[in-house]
């Protein structure tokens, strides 16, 4: 059974996340409404997984509050639950490498995947496949293929994902431009911003929002 810390300032949320855990056989520790009781219970107590709202109680939010859990050396997977999905919020949450980030209201399967996903203990390859390049410690894609892993587990992807995710991962650390993305995406017709922005979107969700950053007014760049 795994041990799960809610960390929600909205009690009747909190409450009712905590229901749904229990009806999937996790254990809730304990449900904190800011930065203090979250360490205080984190410190205190076995916990696998932390479901951490990022706008909560007190001087310091939820992203600050997922650092301070880092800098304990407690190596607790880190699942943000945010009604907010900016480019701001989340290139903050990025960069304390969370598990997952769940928009709300939260859809009870996608929860439930990504704690699975993030209580798997990742073993790594003795060595790539052939095609294979290795994102992270998590995600893997098969240039061959265009098949995407997380823990070895299938990702799927539309035709689209997966070309833009290949195009991206040819050109590793270097910008892709927004006519280039186009050019090969969409070589017949001319797609209006929208249609690019909520491609990106969809990927960057699949990847667990990490990755693809966009250089404003230029394209897009994904980091490995």
């Amino acid at each position: 059974m795994k041990n799960i810390l809610i960390v929600e300032d909205e009690s009747l949320v909190a409450l009712e996340l905590k229901g749904t855990l229990e009806a999937m056989g996790y254990k809730v520790i304990g449900i904190a409404s800011d930065s203090s009781k979250a360490l205080d219970l984190v410190s205190s107590n076995s916990v696998d997984v932390v479901l951490m709202d990022i706008y909560i109680k007190g001087s310091l939010d939820g992203i600050q509050t997922a650092r301070l859990i880092k800098e304990m050396d407690k190596d607790i997977p880190i699942i943000y639950t945010s009604a907010l999905s900016d480019e701001e919020t989340i290139q903050r949450a990025v960069e304390t490498d969370p598990a997952s980030y769940q928009i709300k209201p939260i859809n009870p399967k996608e929860l439930q995947v990504a704690i699975t996903i993030a209580t798997k203990k990742y073993v790594p390859k003795p060595f790539l496949n052939s095609g294979e390049i290795k994102i992270d410690n998590s995600f893997i894609f098969n240039t061959n293929t265009n098949e995407l892993f997380n823990n070895g587990v299938y990702v799927k992807l539309t035709k689209k994902e997966s070309d833009l995710l290949s195009l991206l991962i040819r050109s590793k650390n270097s910008t892709v431009s927004f006519y280039e993305m186009e050019s090969v995406l969409w070589p017949l017709k001319s797609p209006n911003e929208n249609t690019r922005r909520a491609l990106v979107s969809r990927l960057r969700a699949k990847l667990n929002h990490k990755f693809i950053k966009t250089h404003s007014s230029l394209g897009y760049m994904i980091e490995i």
